[in-house]
């Protein structure tokens, strides 16, 4: 799946429509992902790893390479401030 994304810069990220609905339908995988989100903050936090993130905007699959420095309920923020909406991440890679 990360394979068909256009890779965008973190920097850019404030002008993209991020889509309104959740984008995945399994309760199982929702939880999976926060897990995630919420390891790879940590991650980002301690040791500066970055990780992969696929998401949805309204003009289709998006991928960034970033550090995340906080998990909220609704949001991840990113180094630099910028924000994506955690219902629109498909997947999170931790390399």
């Amino acid at each position: 799946m990360f394979a068909q994304a256009i890779t965008v810069e973190k920097e850019h990220l404030g002008g993209m429509r991020f889509k309104k609905s959740e984008v995945l339908n399994d309760k199982e995988e929702i939880t999976t992902r926060k897990k995630l989100l919420e390891i790879a903050t940590s991650l980002g936090n301690v040791y500066r790893r970055k990780v992969k993130i696929l998401f949805e905007v309204e003009e289709g699959l998006k991928r960034v390479e970033t550090t995340i420095w906080a998990t909220t309920e609704g949001n991840i923020i990113l180094k630099g401030g910028r924000i994506i909406p955690i219902h629109c991440i498909r997947q999170v890679s931790i390399f």
